[in-house]
């Protein structure tokens, strides 16, 4: 039974055999499936397949994987019937099984369609405002200096650089780019980040929380144009050049708030519940 209930706990929903189609309907959604007495149509099935996870319905395109599921179902179904001929359905374990069971579906019904409503735009530009710098985006390059231990790969040749000689190197690398150098060439030529110093250290643009959070800090307050001080990650030393900083528009990030804004919708709509309900705890049994 395992593969079923990984795949089937969905199918639970439907118990009982549901009605047969009117007649005149029955060509139109004909009976995929029967299990003894009970008859499921191809709309109910694709109903199934619906309340399935987006990662179990991606298992679910092709007619042999439908069949598999099918087979499925009648094992689910075959031995629900014989359980309920058996009268198991009425043993007080079963019976509050399929009580938490039915709490669950309607519980999770409930909070999706809480997060459901689309909030209106005074919402989302309030938050949008309180959350700017999450919309922030720097275009940057830079020169690596790795160290001892750094998780950056040797370059072939190259000596072994302790921390001291490391700083030595980004600083006398800053100072030549400060008195004219032009800092691609310096990265094609000393950049330990072979990836970008081949492009002459660009990075491209990038959001918060794509870098390591001391590269983040300078490459988010470090001034436009500007070469920084040398700064220490795990990989090493960096020399940063911010070559642009802006923040993208209300209108660019607006269907994304919203989409973020769902959970925060359900989890306070769930609160506003929680409070309107009289929920009292034991606190001899529970504890406090």
């Amino acid at each position: 039974m395992k593969r079923c209930t990984l795949l089937l706990a969905a199918a639970l929903a439907w118990g009982q055999a549901p009605p047969a189609p009117p007649p005149a309907a029955a060509s139109a959604d004909p009976v995929v499936l029967t299990v003894g007495a009970e008859k499921i149509t191809k709309s109910q099935f694709e109903q199934i397949i619906g309340t399935l996870s987006p990662q179990q319905k991606a298992q679910i395109n092709s007619p042999e994987q439908r069949r598999r599921l099918a087979e499925q179902v009648a094992e689910l179904k075959t031995l629900a019937h014989e359980a309920r001929a058996r009268k198991l359905d009425q043993t007080e374990e079963v019976k509050m099984r399929l009580a938490l069971q039915s709490d669950e579906v309607l519980a999770s019904a409930e909070y999706q369609s809480l997060g459901a409503t689309p909030p209106d735009d005074a919402a989302l530009r309030a938050f949008y405002d309180s959350h700017k710098e999450d919309w922030e985006e720097v275009t940057a390059r830079h020169i690596l200096i790795r160290t001892k231990g750094s998780q950056a790969p040797l370059r072939l040749g190259q000596k072994e650089l302790t921390d001291e000689e490391a700083l030595q190197k980004a600083k006398d690398l800053r100072a030549k780019i400060l008195a004219g150098a032009k800092f691609s060439d310096v990265a094609q030529a000393e950049s330990d980040d072979t990836g970008s110093g081949a492009n002459g250290g660009d990075l491209g643009s990038f959001t918060k929380g794509r870098m390591v959070p001391e590269f983040e800090k300078a490459a988010f307050s470090q001034p436009i144009g500007e070469v920084g001080e040398p700064v220490k990650t795990q990989f090493g030393y960096h020399l940063i050049l911010v070559e642009s900083r802006k923040a993208k528009s209300f209108d660019d990030v607006k269907a994304e708030i919203a989409q973020r804004l769902g959970p925060e919708q359900a989890r306070k709509g769930l609160e506003d519940l929680k409070k309107k309900t009289n929920i009292v705890f034991d606190d001899s049994y529970f504890g406090k």
